[in-house]
């Protein structure tokens, strides 16, 4: 019962600081945005900010690994554990973010604004589709702390995984950089951030590779990371719809 209490928690937990990240990106609905609060000097923010993004870069990669897994955390509670330490620092990340209002660009014209919201608001969505279709409540501990013998997820080839490897990462590209009003602070959280991604995606198919073999190889040699190409339309492979999809 204390397991199946302690992944709810951890799930809802996530949720309401996921939601909120949206609005604090957005400068929009939540009390706080990412352009928000006292303006310090740029050095001091920049400082502060890069080393909250550098403990959730660390946390998402040392975390993800096997041999952690293996070692550090019981296997019933593994993934709701990872949730709960993402979900901390992602809240710290919001609370402590200093803001660098400079304006890096500003879109004018009322249709391009509604374009870029709602390719915002798209990526988001196209993000959490993709959860979905790997497995949303395995992916975020829920089913491994409900199920009393929980199986991993079999070897598969879901809906747009058959199309690139990394929708969820492609969701947060588009949330990230469709923005009508750019500021310094947003453009330091974005670029950081895509570059995090870039080379976490490394990480997580090196240990899929070294997990899955021959299978996972192939894939990946078939089908792109980020963009579809037409070569691959229509093509059946395999790919994992492992947990690590999240685990940058």
């Amino acid at each position: 019962m204390a397991r199946k209490i302690y992944g709810i928690v951890v799930y809802a937990l996530f949720a309401a600081a996921f939601l909120y990240t949206i609005g604090f990106l957005a400068n929009a609905v939540v009390p706080k945005g990412i352009d928000d609060g006292t303006v310090r000097p740029a050095w001091q923010a920049i400082v502060v900010d890069l080393a909250l993004l550098g403990a959730f870069a660390v946390q998402h990669t040392v975390m993800a690994r096997p041999w952690f897994k293996r070692h550090w955390v019981p296997a019933a509670i593994e993934r709701s554990t990872f949730v709960l330490a993402a979900t901390v620092l992602l809240i710290l990340l919001l609370w402590l973010w200093q803001p660098l209002p400079a304006s890096v660009w500003t879109v004018g014209p009322g249709w391009a604004r509604a374009v870029l919201w709602t390719l915002y608001l798209g990526g988001w969505g196209f993000l959490f589709f993709s959860t979905f279709a790997l497995g949303h409540f395995d992916l975020f501990g829920l089913r491994q702390a409900l199920s009393r013998n929980y199986t991993e997820p079999k070897f598969r080839e879901p809906s747009i995984y058959r199309y690139i490897q990394h929708p969820i990462m492609v969701g947060f590209l588009i949330a990230f950089w469709a923005a009508p009003d750019m500021s310094a602070g947003r453009l330091l959280f974005a670029g950081v951030s895509t570059a995090y991604i870039m080379v976490g995606v490394r990480f997580e198919e090196h240990d899929l590779k070294q997990q899955l073999g021959a299978p996972y190889t192939e894939y990946a040699a078939r089908v792109p990371r980020f963009v579809p190409r037409p070569a691959s339309k229509g093509r059946r492979g395999a790919v994992s719809d492992d947990r690590a999809a999240a685990e940058r």
